[in-house]
């Protein structure tokens, strides 16, 4: 990273690209030192990159579908989006369930959850929710505008839920290793609103377009509210707050929350 810029004049596109490196493997050029308070301004712009991610994943899914069956091009998309991120989210997914199931005492689980290995609790669970991912994106892949508004919707709204979670909850002490810890210290209020215009302009725009009906954005919105509950409950209770892996977890199941909403409604 070069420190061509000055800390204090770091421009909202560098916090983007910033959120887009963190986030993803997409290469970026960094043209100043990171600091704290950059990582906890790039959150802002979460719920974009995640939009960005979808728009990628909507294209290559057009491409597949000329030349591929609908199962095929779903699971080749898929394997981009793992390619895109690293799988950055579905190792939070697994870590979290392989911590939760296997520990006990707070330390046992944060212990489990940065251990590398892969355990039974984790690659159930990894298992189980790509193969959720998969039949619902099938279920809709009957209507190529369907499918593809669900991919934005889930990479989109998402992130946005995920990163919310940091405004409620503190932070787990103990997890003073992760490399999220940084970035999720602080969410300010015009942070939040950034994330979350982001996904009302989106959810707008579909709705606009009349690729989704305002009916099922207001379930969309009331499902994704009930979960953010439950997602605060079920870490206070397990951890006493929240780890980068948490946060992963909240993508991981917000998203697919998303798709069987949609599939629901159909």
């Amino acid at each position: 990273m070069h420190s061509n810029l000055d800390e204090n004049k770091v421009t909202q596109w560098q916090l983007l690209l910033l959120a887009i490196s963190f986030l993803t493997r997409i290469p970026v050029e960094l043209r100043f030192d990171v600091s704290t308070a950059h990582l906890n301004q790039a959150s802002r712009y979460f719920a974009l990159v995640g939009l960005l991610l979808g728009g990628l994943l909507a294209l290559s899914y057009c491409v597949f579908q000329l030349l591929f069956p609908l199962s095929i091009s779903i699971l080749l998309m898929m394997a981009i989006g793992l390619l895109l991120t690293g799988a950055f989210h579905e190792d939070g997914w697994a870590d979290v369930w392989d911590g939760f199931g296997g520990g006990w005492q707070v330390e046992q689980k944060l212990t489990i959850m940065k251990d590398s290995r892969l355990g039974t609790y984790g690659a159930a669970a990894l298992f189980i929710i790509l193969l959720i991912k998969f039949q619902s994106l099938f279920f809709l892949g009957n209507s190529l505008l369907g499918v593809l508004s669900a991919i934005l919707l889930g990479q989109c709204l998402s992130r946005m839920v995920a990163t919310s979670l940091i405004i409620s909850m503190d932070y787990v002490s103990e997890d003073a290793t992760s490399k999220v810890k940084p970035l999720a210290m602080h969410l300010s209020n015009s942070s939040l609103t950034i994330l979350l215009l982001t996904a009302a302009v989106l959810l707008v725009s579909l709705i606009a377009a009349s690729l989704v009906l305002w009916q099922t954005a207001l379930i969309l919105i009331a499902v994704l509210l009930i979960l953010r509950v439950i997602l605060i409950r079920w870490f206070k209770r397990q951890l006493g707050g929240y780890t980068g892996d948490c946060l992963g977890a909240a993508q991981q199941l917000s998203e697919i929350a998303i798709y069987l909403t949609l599939v629901s409604v159909l």
